[in-house]
């Protein structure tokens, strides 16, 4: 089990490679340890590789740091989420771009039955502290199982951060650097006390410093972890807008709260509304009518399907959405062991017969 992490952080170490061409390394050479035992000639072989990152795949040394990143991670008990492992976030691996492997710390459950984003200015207004604070306090009233995500930035992002702590809710940040810092400092103690229901989360290897670059890394994930991206102050220009954009590529639902006319920090929000780069919503009841949630009893679509006529596998799905509420097609899927294609053609039927609904996101869940 060490050799195989060690060879699992070792390929996100190497140069030139990222997530798709891991994979693709990967998928050829039959295992995470074979890659590093390929020859320059089979290396060049394989998609997307050629001769120049076929020998630096061959000369880089990154077995010695990976064994070093493996202590650390013993050490300062630190959990590693590589992309075909069960626990690896199911959101954020349908997103191409998929980091390779990331690093979380705390007591989290990536794969909630519902992950929100909440994004904004650093330079956060009274009005918009006291939107993500209502907001996230209806998630609680609600008591939705939610999942809050930011950045741990000033303003919008620390601000959902401690909303969900009061409110007693989940909530993961991500950050731009190894987890062995802490940018901005001064928001330690709130980052400490979400490791007790939440925590933290980053792609970089511990001694990853801060670099500006990483930044824009670093909103992919937070876009790729949830169902929706919520907007809340933004200027013109912004890392909050690169993240509706970035959750837009991955074809997930992003909110905007509007502001005032002529406010400086609303502009990014109004004009992404104005350009259709997100959905205006003004409460909660707006983000639970476009995301398709209710709060009926699940006994309610048991009891309306009693009277349906399904098949074997039709009513396989009904008794595996009955226990489990909301499911992705792939999910589905392992859970049935039936290729996607033809789940998919189930689903429809289910659809036409009124037992299911679908959800954005290629999820169901029972009427």
């Amino acid at each position: 089990m060490h050799e195989n992490l060690k060879y699992k952080i070792a390929l996100s170490m190497l140069p030139g490679i990222g997530g798709i061409l891991a994979r693709n390394l990967v998928a050829y050479a039959g295992s995470v340890e074979e890659v590093f035992s390929q020859s320059i000639k089979s290396l060049m072989k394989i998609p997307g590789i050629g001769e120049l990152n076929a020998r630096q795949i061959k000369n880089a040394n990154v077995l010695p740091r990976a064994e070093k990143e493996l202590d650390y991670i013993y050490e300062n008990g630190i959990q590693l989420h590589f992309y075909t492992d069960t626990k690896y976030p199911r959101r954020l691996k349908r997103c191409i771009d998929a980091p390779l492997l990331i690093y979380s710390k705390g007591n989290m459950n990536l794969n909630e039955e519902r992950v929100i984003s909440i994004v904004g200015t650093r330079n956060s207004t009274e009005y918009g502290k006291n939107v993500v604070d209502n907001l996230v306090k209806q998630f609680s009233a609600r008591k939705y199982k939610i999942l809050v995500v930011s950045g741990l930035a000033y303003g919008i992002d620390i601000t959902a951060h401690r909303s969900a702590l009061k409110y007693n809710l989940p909530t993961v940040g991500v950050i731009a650097h190894g987890l062995d810092l802490l940018y901005p400092s001064l928001h330690r103690s709130t980052a400490e006390k979400m490791l007790q229901n939440g925590g933290l989360v980053s792609d970089f290897a511990s001694g990853t410093r801060i670099d500006p670059s990483n930044f824009i890394k670093r909103n992919r994930i937070i876009a790729g972890l949830a169902d929706a991206t919520i907007v809340v102050e933004s200027a013109k220009k912004g890392g909050a807008l690169v993240t509706a954009d970035i959750a837009s590529s991955y074809n997930r639902d992003v909110f905007a709260f509007p502001g005032r006319s002529g406010d400086i920090y609303s502009k990014g929000c109004n004009q992404l509304i104005r350009n259709n780069g997100a959905t205006l919503i003004e409460d909660i009841d707006d983000l639970e009518y476009f995301m398709g949630w209710e709060n009926t009893p699940k006994t309610d679509a048991v009891q309306s399907s009693l009277f349906i006529e399904l098949n074997h596998d039709e009513q396989k799905i009904v008794d595996l959405l009955q226990k489990e509420g909301e499911l992705f097609i792939d999910q589905i899927s392992s859970q049935m062991s039936l290729p996607v294609s033809r789940i998919s053609a189930i689903l429809l039927n289910l659809e036409f017969k009124n037992v299911l609904n679908a959800l954005p996101g290629q999820i169901y869940k029972l009427r």
